[in-house]
């Protein structure tokens, strides 16, 4: 069993369902979970927001932690996880930001970030947010493809952190 098939068994086995909010993946976490067999009933929505619009206008994220953050940043993938979770009753929410390029100086190519939010309920007011950053190595479709693995991993990781044994 690879470790997409393993994410998918453990989301099946505690009731876990998905919400995506990608910008540098572009879809690619919700398309690497819907290659297992059986994915419809993890996945509720996915949300690819490229531009700094879209993520206002698709997940609200606030211009205030654009304005004050870059887009490749923790900030920046809280409020789209958040944003996600606000919008979906999944009870769990990934988001990636990130470059896979050099395309800002400050931010080396294949620089990637992520929030995972946990919601104990479909009205959870104070959900439990895990933030992350990672930097990968490769093309930019490996970045892509890493960042997508990396992100549906950290559900398994950050449940056991939020419910230990």
């Amino acid at each position: 069993m690879n470790s997409i098939e393993r994410v998918a068994r453990f989301m099946q086995e505690k009731g876990l369902t998905l919400v995506t909010a990608e910008s540098c993946t572009a879809g690619l976490i919700s398309a690497t979970l819907a290659d297992i067999p059986g994915a419809g009933s993890l996945l509720d929505c996915a949300f690819v927001v490229y531009s700094v619009d879209a993520k206002m206008r698709c997940l609200g994220v606030p211009q205030s932690t654009l304005a004050s953050h870059n887009l490749t940043s923790e900030a920046v993938a809280r409020d789209m996880a958040l944003g996600a979770a606000r919008k979906s009753p999944a009870n769990v929410a990934v988001s990636n930001t990130g470059v896979t390029d050099a395309t800002d100086d400050r931010i080396p190519s294949g620089t990637q970030c992520y929030a995972w939010v946990f919601k104990r309920g479909q009205a959870d007011s104070n959900p439990v947010v895990y933030t992350e950053t990672k930097a990968f190595s490769g093309d930019r479709n490996a970045i892509r493809r890493a960042s997508a693995e990396h992100a549906l991993l950290g559900i398994l990781e950050h449940y056991h952190r939020h419910h230990p044994a």
